[in-house]
């Protein structure tokens, strides 16, 4: 069940970055699937490939006091976009690094708040 609602509110932070962000889009008729579809690529890599790069990029975040772990974020976010749209056609464009940057703190903030909220981040 935990599973379920990590995956609901990454998609619906994936949402709201493609609703606010100006450079994020998703191309095709589909929107709704294709949110879906990056939300579970998204989960995926947040809990399997991006430990790794912040173990990698430790002493590089740590001399710029956290701040590279946004860059960190952006980078997985274009990991998935790039993923999402060459394994499953899903149309999610970003325009640029600093439109990846805003969406990565967006799909953040969002996914934050939700998971506070439903209690589904609590360490129990």
């Amino acid at each position: 069940m935990k599973a379920i609602v990590t995956w609901l509110i990454t998609a619906v932070a994936v949402a709201a970055a493609v609703w606010l962000i100006p450079g994020i889009d998703i191309l095709g008729a589909n929107a709704t699937l294709s949110i879906a579809i990056l939300a579970v690529i998204l989960a995926f890599l947040n809990a399997f490939i991006k430990p790794v790069l912040q173990l990698i990029s430790l002493p590089i975040t740590f001399i710029t006091l956290g701040i590279f772990a946004l860059v960190i974020n952006t980078i997985v976010l274009y990991i998935a976009a790039w993923a999402g749209n060459g394994l499953f056609n899903t149309g999610f464009l970003i325009e640029g690094f600093w439109s990846a940057l805003l969406a990565s703190i967006v799909i953040s903030l969002v996914s934050a708040i939700l998971g506070a909220i439903t209690g589904v981040k609590d360490k129990r």
